[in-house]
């Protein structure tokens, strides 16, 4: 077994197991793999790693500080990097105690006990360490049609309890590293898409519902404005600013495709109805039904991701047109776990659209 590990909260759910199949197909770290397995974090999304013996899955909590400190002290990683939050904004207006409780408490939870760990350890290993935090373009709040694309620089404007409660976390890194000089980064990325994925939000719901001949809701009037970006290029990002990335440094992390969310589903329907010419539902357009708008949706969000390419020399691989093909095609192939994953789940009680 590798003596090289890395802690990854939150890799049981969408963009950590990902992320976490990256590591696993790519080098020879080993990954503890801690996740409270709330709705989004799920042991059908980790299955494909039961296999690989440099998998670890532990369940628990970030905010459980004896259970981190005994990881540490039992693994001794070389990295941390923090996908465990609540993300659903639908969720965060519904009820943000857990929001508080799991992205602000559970984060200041994992900042000391990286501190005192990192402050432990020999002089190289300090060297080496890295606490790296995954953050959301949400935390800048809303742009307008006409205003540039969000900086790393951009003042932060949080509208949900759910960005809030993002803002807050990244303040608490940013503040590891200039109080205490624990070597952290911060990415923040637009709306990512991609297999695995939880059905409440917005892609994964709309091509299932089709699938199902279910409506199609989409909020407001659409026009509302994401950059849409493939989740494997993110993981290719995050693993280069875990690399190469200059500690303290904030990073931003984009697809290059801001589309309206009308325009998103109305592509998502013409590419079904491509792989799924006889279904009863097509055309799958049809489907479509507007409904009234969530309460502070924000109208845009784009992503500048200049320092991350001039810097360290990433760009998406994926267009939208390739990524959401591959995305349809996963969640047609994968219906059993979408099945399996939202079983008696909060979505059964009220099915928001997210973007």
């Amino acid at each position: 077994m590798s003596k090289n590990y890395i802690l990854v909260t939150g890799g049981a759910g969408f963009i950590g197991s990902n992320y976490v199949s990256l590591i696993l197909n790519s080098s020879d770290v080993s990954v503890i793999n801690l996740d409270k397995l709330t709705y989004a974090g799920n042991l059908a999304t980790i299955e494909q790693f039961a296999d690989n013996d440099r998998h670890i899955f532990v369940q628990g909590d970030i905010g459980d500080r004896q259970l981190i400190d005994k990881l540490l002290t039992e693994y001794q990683p070389q990295a941390i990097v923090n996908f465990a939050a609540e993300t659903h904004v639908d969720r965060s207006i519904d009820g943000p105690a857990s929001f508080i409780e799991t992205n602000i408490n559970g984060t200041f939870n994992l900042l000391e006990c990286a501190r005192q760990y990192w402050k432990a350890l020999a002089d190289t290993a300090q060297a080496k360490f890295r606490f790296l935090h995954i953050s959301t373009d949400e935390v800048f709040g809303s742009l307008t049609a006409d205003e540039p694309a969000f900086t790393e620089l951009t003042p932060y404007t949080p509208n949900s309890p759910y960005s809030a409660s993002k803002a807050s976390s990244d303040h608490l890194v940013r503040s590891y590293f200039h109080t205490y000089g624990l070597p952290t980064l911060i990415t923040n990325c637009s709306n990512n898409y991609g297999p695995y994925q939880f059905p409440e939000k917005l892609i994964p719901l709309t091509i299932l519902n089709a699938l199902a001949g279910k409506p199609l809701p989409i909020y407001g009037d659409g026009q509302n404005v994401r950059d849409w970006l493939y989740v494997e290029d993110h993981c290719l990002a995050i693993a280069l600013v875990l690399n190469k990335g200059t500690i303290g440094e904030t990073y931003n992390v984009g697809g290059n495709a801001e589309r309206d969310n009308l325009w998103l589903v109305k592509q998502l329907c013409a590419i079904l109805d491509e792989l799924l010419p006889t279904s009863p539902n097509c055309p799958h357009h049809q489907l479509i039904e507007f409904v009234k708008d969530r309460p502070g949706h924000d109208r845009r969000y784009a992503i500048d991701f200049t320092k991350l390419h001039q810097q360290l020399g990433w760009e998406p691989q994926q267009d939208i047109s390739s990524g959401l093909r591959r995305t349809v095609q996963w969640y047609i192939d994968n219906q059993a776990w979408c099945q399996t994953v939202t079983a008696n789940k909060y979505q059964q009680q009220r099915l928001g659209v997210t973007a």
